[in-house]
Order: C-alpha cells, then sequence, then structure tokens
C-alpha cells in the first residue's frame, strides 16, 4: 500500500482529472482569469543566508520593542516577564511541531500538557472545567456566548456590558450576525454595568461582564451574579489571569462561564500574537462546552494514560450534535502558561499581581500631580487606569514615542464620550524609574 505521505504519480493525477470530469490541470483552472494565473513577481534578487539575516535584523531594527522603549500600553496585551524556561521548553520539537491530537494514542506527550493546563486553570480560576482551548479571548467571549444560547435554548438574547473590550463585543457580534439571537446592552457610549443589569429580562440567555474591565476597574461581581441568575440566566465573566493573583475568582463570585485572554501567562507580545483563549465553566455545562476535554485514565497495563474525553466539533461527532467548529486548541500556547504557572506558583503570582497593583497606583498618583492630567477614578483598578489629558492622546504619544515611551491606548477610538483620555497600563516590567520618566514626559508635553 503506497504511503500518503508520497507525493502523488501522473497516474494519480490523471484518474483524479477524470473523477471531476476534466482533461487537464489547465482545464481545471480555465475560470481563473488568465491574466492572475501566473502573474509576474517583481522580486528583488536572491540573497545568500547572511546577507539574507543581515536584511532582516536592519528591517527588524525599525521596530519599537520593549529593549528600545519603555512601554505603558496595554488594552488586551500585556508586557508580563516571561522566564526563559517557558521558550526553552516550547521549543522541544515533540512540543513545537504537534497540531491536534487526532491519534490520541501516539499523543500521549501533548495530551498530558493540556491535561495539566486544564487543571491548572481550574486551580486559578476556581471553576469546574476548562477546555483547550480557543484563539484568543475574543473568541472565547464569543464562544461562552453560543455556549449560553445552547444551554438556555428557549431564550435568545445576549447581554454584554461596555466595560467588555471593545474587540471583544466585536468578534461577538461577528460570531452571531446572520443567526435569530441579539446581543444588547453596550450600544451607547458610556452605559454603565447597572444600566446593562436592569435590561435583563425573561429573554436573555446570558449577561456578558469583565472585571478589570476594559478601562482597567474592578467590579464586585456577587451582587451582579444574584441579579442575574434571579432572572434565570447565566453570568459570563471575562477576567485578567494576573488579577486572580489578588482579586475574587470567577468561581467565588458564582460564575456560570468564565473566559480570559491567556497572553499574560508566560506568552510574550510578539507584535501581535498567537494568543491564548481560555474558557471555562461549571460542571453542570460540560457537555456543551466547545472546544475538547482531555481526561486521565489507565491502560491495559495499569499505565497512567491520557485520551480526549469530550469532543465537541462537527469532524468528531455529528454536525447537528455538534456546539463548536474550532478545529485546532492553541495547543502550544497553553503549554506556555501551563509551564508559566508551574513556575511562579500561588505565591509568584501573587508577587506579580502585587507589583502590577502598586506600581500602578504609584504611576496614577504621580500622574494626579502633573498640571492638565486627571486621573478617573471612580471605582478601584488594578493595573490600568484612564487619564484625561490636555490634548488628544494621539498627539501626546507621538511625542512620547520621540522620547522612547510608548504611551496608553487612544480611548477616543472606541469611547466617544472619553475624549482626549488614554488607558495607561502599568505592569511589573515598569520599574519606578520608568514611571518617573514617564511622569517627566508628560509635564513637558502638559
Amino acid at each position: 500500500m503506497s504511503s500518503p505521505y508520497i507525493a502523488i504519480t501522473d497516474a494519480d493525477r490523471a484518474e483524479m482529472l477524470k473523477r471531476i470530469g476534466v482533461e487537464s490541470v489547465e482545464e481545471l483552472f480555465a475560470d481563473v482569469p488568465e491574466a492572475l494565473r501566473f502573474p509576474f513577481l517583481e522580486l528583488p534578487a536572491p540573497l545568500s543566508e547572511p546577507a539574507l539575516m543581515q536584511e532582516i535584523q536592519r528591517m527588524g531594527a525599525a521596530n519599537a520593542t520593549t529593549r528600545t522603549h519603555r512601554l505603558f500600553l496595554g488594552a488586551g496585551a500585556y508586557h508580563h516577564f516571561v522566564p526563559a524556561a517557558v521558550d526553552h521548553i516550547l521549543r522541544r520539537s515533540e512540543f513545537y511541531t504537534a497540531y491536534t491530537p487526532y491519534q490520541p494514542e501516539i499523543s500521549q506527550g501533548t495530551l498530558q500538557a493540556i491535561f495539566e493546563y486544564q487543571s491548572l486553570i481550574c486551580r486559578l480560576t476556581g471553576m469546574d472545567v476548562a477546555n483547550a482551548s480557543h484563539y484568543d479571548g475574543g473568541t472565547a467571549v464569543a464562544e461562552a456566548a453560543i455556549m449560553a444560547l445552547n444551554v438556555k435554548r428557549t431564550r435568545s438574547r445576549i447581554l454584554v456590558a461596555r466595560g467588555v473590550h471593545p474587540h471583544y463585543r466585536a468578534v461577538l457580534r461577528t460570531y452571531l450576525q446572520g443567526q435569530n439571537f441579539t446581543v444588547a446592552g453596550d450600544e451607547q457610549p458610556g452605559t454603565t454595568l447597572e444600566e446593562t443589569l436592569e435590561q435583563v429580562d425573561e429573554t436573555t440567555a446570558a449577561v456578558i461582564v469583565q472585571s478589570p474591565d476594559f478601562l482597567g476597574r474592578l467590579h464586585d461581581l456577587r451582587p451582579v451574579a444574584r441579579k442575574v441568575h434571579g432572572a434565570g440566566a447565566l453570568l459570563v465573566v471575562h477576567f485578567d489571569p494576573m488579577a486572580l493573583g489578588l482579586f475574587q475568582t470567577p468561581g467565588e463570585v458564582g460564575a456560570d462561564i468564565a473566559t480570559a485572554e491567556g497572553q499574560p501567562l508566560g506568552i510574550g507580545l510578539n507584535f501581535g500574537g498567537p494568543y491564548l483563549g481560555i474558557l471555562t465553566c461549571k460542571q453542570d455545562y460540560l457537555r456543551k462546552i466547545a472546544g475538547r476535554i482531555v481526561g486521565a485514565t489507565r491502560d491495559l497495563d495499569g499505565n497512567p494514560a491520557y485520551v480526549l474525553t469530550l469532543r465537541a466539533r462537527e469532524q468528531d461527532i455529528r454536525r447537528e450534535r455538534a456546539t463548536s467548529n474550532i478545529c485546532t486548541n492553541q495547543g502550544l500556547m497553553a503549554l506556555a502558561s501551563t509551564v508559566y504557572l508551574s513556575l511562579m506558583g500561588r505565591q509568584g503570582l501573587r508577587r506579580v499581581a502585587e507589583l502590577c497593583y502598586h506600581r500602578a497606583h504609584y504611576a496614577a498618583d504621580q500622574i494626579r500631580q502633573v498640571p492638565g492630567y486627571q486621573v478617573r477614578d471612580d471605582l478601584p483598578f488594578f493595573k490600568e487606569f484612564v487619564v484625561q489629558c490636555p490634548r488628544p492622546a494621539a498627539r501626546i504619544n507621538a511625542f512620547l514615542q520621540e522620547l522612547g515611551i510608548i504611551g496608553g491606548y487612544d480611548l477616543a477610538q472606541d469611547e466617544p464620550h472619553l475624549e482626549n483620555a488614554m488607558l495607561l497600563c502599568v505592569t511589573e516590567m515598569n520599574p519606578r524609574e520608568d514611571i518617573d520618566a514617564l511622569v517627566d514626559a508628560l509635564r513637558k508635553v502638559g
């Protein structure tokens, strides 16, 4: 029997063309305009490997990096310390080349890593079940909404708080567009969480909230959970995994489903990805969860073995029973988070959270003293806070960049009522001298 990994022969190709009813490969592509079939590419002359590396390094030098700039930008992607061991373990060939474990019996290492990831995420969040996994925080939020609608089949409305990241809300609407479901609650700029909760009714399947929210503010979600559950709906909580080192977990507040962006857990910024979508839920909703669940058992010889216990994709089960079309998991990124959490431990994670909290509050206290700037602190915050500026944030950020500082997120892009405001982020990677340099720069531009 021929191996499926050997290139096809001319006879194989002729048989394939015959089966689909065409005489040649050229006829197969006849519908593609001739000018587009083999377009001329204006590529530079080929380079030797040393010359190519020099060119790539020259191009890369134009990027502003955390090695050359002080970074105060967050808004969903965070500059946290990544221990060297994380990258070293990720680059082991058995992990680095692995894809979805379609054949569990020969994927024991990958399955064990996912099992450990699920166990650690459950310990971190206080939730019963964690899957493996989603592309990023936005897709995790959208899959959580679909999951809630599958649980509450007689309801068709999702309420999403304005405090949920605007990019995640956009992904949610993209996922649900064209279906007979409604996403509401966040239409008006400045809508508070309390105003969103007033809209809960008998058609509401779930309410999605975030804490710390997009503006960095912390919320006590226990009364929120009581109100949502009292109306017969599910509570979906989006959280910052770093904040759980200090503050209430989704399990403590009574969340039914909880999601997060796992990038802070040992995944570098990498100029925009890849990231990791975390999704957890109560045991009651295990059968409705998207993605995969890996379980531990023993083989016929009594040795530990790992299996794909639950798969909810249409590739694995009957299409009409599928609750997800997620075709892969961020296995490598989940492994990075697993290594990070294992290295940091409970006390290490708490220490990082304390550093973020105290340094962010030191920064806020210093900025308050700069003429023309105000810190909006109507609610407690963790590591991000809103600064009202004397002029457009884009102009201030341009000035800061000239001084080697990457400033905050320009909130005018998403929140029109927060004109001339930026969202500043401070983590354990921002020592006092960085914060003082930012404050001095703001004083100059103010």
